[in-house]
């Protein structure tokens, strides 16, 4: 049977990406996306045999729909090897304002409860089996708490703790738990950031490199490496250090509307 990959946030950007490697590399496709007549546009200019992928509409930060769209997937296309949790939200966040506590509230049902419910409908027939992956995409922000992130920082170091407690209850089954820790990747995302990006990656480059720790069953993996390395840093940095080197820092702009 040809190898099937479950894909959230497949609309563009990182989860975009990440479908045209799995494609290029024979696997059949699970994607889900709020807005999916974007994706069916998408795939069709890329010329895609109709045979070889599906899309499924879904809201990750609703648990029912999230939940919906996996079971979907099981019933018409069958468990998946390979689940993507890439659907993520992001914004500068300011609680001095009442509306930003719903951002921060939709955050973290976005990125945190979101990633938990994309991997719900999979683990039980997952383990049955004795085999796949389940990957969050987390993020280097995850690391420390940086002045204006205070919902999207929290928000990812939560999905790198979830992962981290999911592989260890998940270790004898047979489902390896994959981590994936981008930094700055060139998406539009991160496209309206207005403070620098250091080690910028294309999202081409990114994929290739998630799609080999992926298949290696990488526990964790920064991407690109040099991120790695300023991620360990930034762990050991003194808070005295680390609160001087980014006072004055520009923060990632709050949510309009």
């Amino acid at each position: 049977m040809t190898p099937l990959v479950f894909i959230t946030g497949a609309s563009s950007g990182l989860g975009q990406a990440l479908a045209v490697r799995y494609y290029q590399a024979g696997y059949r496709l699970a994607l889900v996306a709020r807005r999916t007549e974007a994706v069916l546009a998408w795939a069709q200019v890329q010329n895609w045999d109709l045979g070889r992928f599906a899309v499924y509409s879904a809201d990750v930060a609703v648990i029912d729909s999230i939940v919906a769209a996996g079971t979907q997937c099981l019933a018409q296309q069958g468990v998946p090897d390979v689940v993507i949790a890439c659907a993520g939200f992001s914004s500068g966040v300011d609680i001095t304002y009442r509306e930003d506590l719903d951002v921060m509230a939709r955050t973290f049902a976005t990125n945190n409860v979101g990633t938990a419910a994309t991997f719900h409908p999979f683990i039980a027939a997952m383990a049955a089996r004795g085999s796949g992956a389940l990957v969050g995409v987390a993020s280097v922000h995850g690391i420390r708490g940086m002045p204006g992130h205070g919902a999207y920082c929290p928000s990812k170091a939560g999905v790198i703790s979830f992962c981290e407690a999911l592989r260890g209850e998940l270790r004898s089954s047979g489902v390896k738990v994959v981590t994936i820790v981008p930094g700055y990747i060139d998406t539009p995302l991160t496209q309206g950031n207005s403070y620098s990006m250091p080690f910028l990656m294309p999202a081409t480059e990114f994929a290739e490199a998630a799609f080999r720790a992926i298949a290696r069953g990488s526990s964790y993996q920064v991407i690109p490496w040099q991120m790695g390395v300023v991620a360990k840093f930034l762990r050991v940095l003194p808070n005295w250090a680390f609160d001087k080197l980014f006072a004055g820092r520009p923060r990632k702009p709050r949510a309009q509307g």
